[in-house]
């Protein structure tokens, strides 16, 4: 299954993200998880250590890899470049790996001020077509809210494109917005999944305001998810409520695609 999770900042996505990963992997599943958020924090949502992750540059940091790949530097206006740069090698020279997860950080594109960064978002969306269309492994990639980085000639391989959010109106109008940038680029199969939930009411609140998908969980108000950040670890690993929810909710979405 390919799978992007997506929703607003602090929803809970790379936990969700993260914990899918080991899920699956636990299941005998060869993983490949790319960190398309600016913020990167799926690596310890995987359960990667920190010393592992200071040790790996960004992608969309590696200047003389890009000019290498794309043919195009950083600031050169009117300079060509590669639209399909070769990228089928960096899952295996960039990567961390956890168990059977293997990790690739995309890394931030700077959006003014520096330059042109067309080579940069040549180079990453290459990236994620191959891995997305061409490898064979389970593919788990966690978005920030807008979905840029998916190209249209990837989005009719996603199997599944999940908005994490909290019982609150903000949080379904983020989901509503993903829901319009999928429509637009062709990505048909959109799931919710509702988190910090307390109780059957949270969850009422949800379904009533966003009828229109479909509903694969939910994921408690669970403060050892919050414990597991303070020390840098996975969920996964301190907590079972956490990985028997995101179990259940793996489940259901491959009921989804029966």
């Amino acid at each position: 299954m390919k799978i992007a999770v997506s929703g607003k900042g602090g929803a809970g996505k790379t936990t969700l993200a993260g914990v899918m990963a080991r899920v699956l992997a636990g299941r005998g599943k060869k993983i490949i998880a790319i960190d398309a958020d600016p913020d990167s924090n799926l690596a310890s949502a995987i359960g990667i250590d920190e010393q592992s992750v200071a040790g790996v540059k960004p992608l969309a940091s590696m200047e003389e890899f890009i000019a290498e790949r794309t043919g195009a530097r950083k600031g050169e206006y009117g300079s060509f470049f590669k639209l399909n740069p070769r990228v089928d090698d960096i899952p295996e020279r960039f990567s961390l790996t956890k168990d059977r997860v293997r990790l690739i950080i995309l890394g931030s594109i700077p959006q003014g001020g520096g330059g042109c960064f067309c080579a940069e978002n040549a180079l990453l969306r290459s990236l994620l077509s191959h891995v997305i269309i061409e490898r064979d492994e389970y593919v788990i990639v966690d978005l920030e809210a807008g979905l840029e980085h998916l190209g249209r000639g990837t989005t009719e391989y996603i199997d599944a494109l999940i908005v994490i959010v909290e019982p609150g109106k903000r949080s379904f109008q983020t989901a509503r917005q993903v829901k319009k940038l999928a429509d637009d680029i062709g990505i048909k199969k959109v799931y919710i999944v509702g988190n910090k939930i307390n109780d059957q009411q949270d969850k009422d609140f949800i379904r009533d305001n966003l009828k229109d998908l479909p509903i694969l969980g939910y994921m408690s108000q669970n403060e050892k998810i919050a414990e597991a950040d303070r020390k840098g670890v996975s969920p996964y690993d301190i907590d079972q409520t956490v990985r028997a929810e995101i179990t259940e909710i793996i489940d259901t979405l491959e009921g989804f695609g029966r």
